[in-house]
């Protein structure tokens, strides 16, 4: 059953992820074109949506005129395109990263500022019901002073050439620890190793040090031999632990903590009690979200700022890497 908006998107970019794009908003009545330069894949597009607009270059697109464009190409084209619709007055959902480099990200913010646009970025993550329920958790202090946060992003491929696995699989961490801290990082270090090309890291762990002595790390690697996508979040008084990539996506609170009877620490052990969420799509959230601001109500999630601070950390972990 769709759900129907007044509001037309445009898809800038039709590969893996792009695709995603398309059905989710097909589904939401609110597809409205596609713009695509590999006419073959354009072909194939237009038998399955035969009643949108099909352009093979943007300023055709744009020239239309759609309330609003997302943009799901390879990430070196972000800055480009992204640039062109905030010039054009349109507002824009960029996937993640926003850009590959740190001051292209500011210069596309300031940009969307002086054109009164909002800049989205696609840190789906932001969106996913269980990290919704973990920031509730963390905001009622059920887990008491949080003192420490770790995910593991795991899998075999895919494999990259164009940048490495810290950025292309790290963004939605780093994004997530600002989203759940609410706060940036003071410390970052990062090392890894490049096996199966020169300068290339495939496996990559990134310590980061906030105020109030919490602690985070981020573990990524394209060259594992199963998928993990394992998320805990340690505080005084309890733990909360997702994990994304098995069966029912369980989301789990622990009553373990650490007591001290005299100047000996006992630890308090329990088992895990299922933590009840509603289930939903991420994308979908994310698009709606974003469909509801196309009148021009500023947003909050995922917004310029946001993205500059999660940019602002992964570069200095890029760098701290290539030191390493």
């Amino acid at each position: 059953m769709k759900t129907k908006f007044l509001k037309k998107v445009c898809v800038v970019g039709c590969g893996k992820w792009g695709k995603n794009h398309l059905s989710t908003l097909d589904v939401l009545g609110s597809l409205g074109g596609v713009v695509e330069s590999d006419l073959d894949r354009l072909e194939v597009i237009k038998k399955k949506y035969s009643k949108i607009k099909f352009f093979n270059n943007l300023d055709d697109a744009i020239e239309f005129g759609f309330d609003g464009y997302v943009v799901a190409t390879p990430a070196p084209t972000h800055f480009k395109i992204a640039k062109k619709i905030i010039q054009s007055k349109n507002h824009l959902l960029v996937e993640k990263p926003i850009t590959t480099k740190l001051e292209d990200a500011i210069k596309l913010n300031k940009l969307a500022k002086k054109n009164n646009v909002n800049l989205m970025v696609g840190h789906i993550l932001l969106f996913h019901p269980a990290f919704n329920k973990i920031k509730e958790i963390i905001k009622s202090n059920k887990i008491g002073k949080l003192q420490y946060i770790y995910s593991n992003r795991l899998n075999l491929g895919t494999i990259r050439t164009e940048e490495n696995v810290l950025w292309s699989f790290a963004p939605h961490d780093f994004a997530l620890l600002k989203y759940l801290i609410d706060d940036n990082p003071i410390e970052i270090s990062c090392n890894g190793n490049d096996v199966l090309q020169p300068n290339v890291h495939d496996t990559t762990l990134t310590h980061l040090k906030y105020k109030n002595n919490i602690m985070a790390h981020i573990f990524v690697s394209w060259l594992h031999p199963y998928k993990e996508h394992r998320f805990v979040v340690i505080g005084s008084e309890g733990m909360v632990h997702f994990e994304d990539s098995i069966e029912d996506k369980p989301l789990m609170f622990y009553n373990k903590k650490i007591e001290w009877e005299g100047n000996y620490p006992k630890i308090n052990k329990s088992m895990g009690k299922i933590i009840d969420y509603k289930k939903s799509s991420p994308l979908k959230n994310e698009l709606v979200y974003f469909i509801k601001h196309l009148d021009g109500k500023k947003i909050s999630i995922c917004n310029g700022e946001n993205a500059i601070d999660c940019m602002r950390s992964i570069t200095l972990a890029a760098e701290n890497l290539l030191e390493n």
